[in-house]
């Protein structure tokens, strides 16, 4: 549609009231109100939003000066997902002012839409906000090649992307047996490819949610991790924010998880077998499936966990699986992901484990270890869910919380399965950190530093080449003969 001038706006006004498309505001001042039906125009068969034009469909004009052009930009870009919005500005005759037009086509592969946050819907000449059923209806219809991990974003090239993740997803895939093993001579642009991530030249926006290193462009690639002081969010011990691709905060996740849930276990060989309080499987499925699964295309959400005295919650946008009941969902049942090319990727890289039973395995794990079932919540928008620590009751806080980590003494005999698996990757060779994360499967470096390299280090079990230069160029590290004797020892009793 054209609107360039007065005539071609007087023959869109068909008559004095609004109608399922069109919209009168008096001015730019109830732009907000504006934007919100323009948004509801989105979401039905499309429609115009006039400023300069009276309830009653007399067009009077209104000022146009620059600063009203970058407000109407500014409001059009909280739209979500982004959409073709044509603007419009007819000068009126013989006078300084224009009318505004802002209209927008069908768009019903792209729905639903939100502005701020928020979706709108239109009845006959009535903009207001859309219920939750219909919102969640349009969503699951949106799926397939219109869903948004599928969009491409030309501003987003391969040299945005980390290659250390990417080869780290073809190694795994190569050692699960999901990816021949001529994938790791392949170049990025064929195994971006082969994960369904680059068309015609042109990267999707899957490829960023999984190995992005610029989040720029992609606000909602964050990880919000606080743990709280006693049974509320009135008081935070800790809290942070990362932003970062599904592999790196999945790293960052369960080191918060490590760093602040209490370690029991037993001694088995070199290993000492870690239990947290909620067992670490349980926790990892589920923020595997929280990114996964997760709604992408909203930009101002994310994935949170909050650590409590008594439970860990952790929540993501989005919505179980249309007509599935609890019981299904609980038992095995064909997986029905909202985003099956990150979904994919995850599963050809051993992250995702299998299709359909990333709820069963933890009811599994926490019935395994004699805590209570985790409750799984979804509101139309949120999925929650709730693990409780084992000495929880329903209606009772108890008297100690099993939430601060143990310190082990300096002395103490067995290692962390971390320490162990530097140990075993280093064994007769000498190795760069970088080398030592590649072989492990670690992408993140600082949880690799935190976790497996310096306890190693300060146990006396690994030492730099270069002890005193810690920042030297070619610095590697080797195992010192107390760590030689300790891997041993493993070794021989295995």
């Amino acid at each position: 549609m054209k609107l360039e001038t007065l005539d071609d706006i007087k023959d869109l006004i068909t008559s004095d009231t609004e109608t399922e498309k069109i919209e009168f505001k008096g001015t730019t001042g109830q732009l907000e109100r504006g934007m919100e039906t323009l948004c509801a125009f989105l979401n039905g068969e499309g429609g115009t939003v006039l400023f300069g034009v009276t309830d009653k469909g007399k067009i009077t004009g209104q000022e146009v000066a620059g600063k009203t052009k970058e407000t109407i930009g500014e409001a059009i870009s909280r739209l979500e997902p982004s959409a073709g919005v044509q603007v419009f500005y007819v000068p009126m005759p013989d006078s300084e002012k224009k009318v505004i037009a802002l209209h927008t086509d069908n768009s019903m592969m792209e729905r639903p839409f939100c502005y701020k946050g928020r979706p709108y819907m239109r009845f006959q000449n009535v903009t207001t906000v859309m219920p939750q059923d219909k919102y969640r209806q349009l969503l699951m219809q949106r799926g397939g090649s219109y869903s948004w991990e599928v969009m491409t974003n030309p501003n987003l090239k391969i040299k945005d992307l980390d290659e250390n993740a990417i080869m780290g997803a073809v190694r795994g895939g190569i050692r699960g047996g999901r990816l021949l093993e001529t994938t790791i001579a392949e170049s990025i642009p064929a195994i971006l490819e082969k994960f369904d991530l680059l068309h015609d030249g042109k990267l999707n926006n899957a490829a960023a949610v999984l190995f992005g290193r610029d989040f720029y462009f992609y606000p909602q690639c964050l990880l919000r991790m606080a743990r709280f002081k006693g049974t509320t969010k009135d008081e935070f011990i800790d809290n942070q924010r990362i932003t970062g691709n599904i592999y790196a905060l999945l790293d960052a996740a369960m080191t918060f998880f490590f760093k602040h849930l209490s370690l029991s276990g037993k001694i088995e060989g070199l290993y000492r077998e870690e239990e947290l309080s909620v067992p670490y499987k349980a926790l990892r499925e589920c923020c595997i499936n929280a990114f996964a699964h997760r709604f992408y295309h909203d930009s101002g959400t994310s994935v949170s966990i909050a650590i409590y005295d008594d439970r860990i919650e952790i929540t993501n946008s989005g919505v179980f699986p249309q007509d599935m009941s609890m019981e299904r969902l609980l038992g095995l049942h064909d997986s029905q992901p909202h985003n099956p090319i990150i979904a994919n990727v995850l599963y050809k890289s051993t992250v995702l484990e299998s299709w359909g039973r990333g709820i069963k395995l933890m009811v599994d794990e926490c019935r395994r270890v004699e805590i209570p079932d985790p409750e799984f919540h979804c509101d139309g928008g949120f999925v929650w869910v709730v693990f409780h620590y084992k000495r929880y009751v329903a209606g009772q806080v108890p008297d100690k919380y099993p939430t601060v980590t143990p310190q082990l003494p300096d002395s103490y005999p067995t290692v962390t399965p971390q320490v162990g698996k530097v140990l075993s990757v280093i064994g007769e060779r000498t190795l760069s950190a970088k080398e030592i994360m590649g072989t492990i499967g670690l992408k993140d470096k600082s949880n690799f530093l935190e976790l497996y390299l310096y306890p190693a280090t300060k146990q006396n079990l690994v030492e730099p080449i270069y002890p005193e230069n810690p920042k030297h160029p070619k610095q590697k590290y080797r195992l010192t003969e107390q760590g030689k004797a300790l891997l041993q020892d493993g070794e021989q009793k295995h």
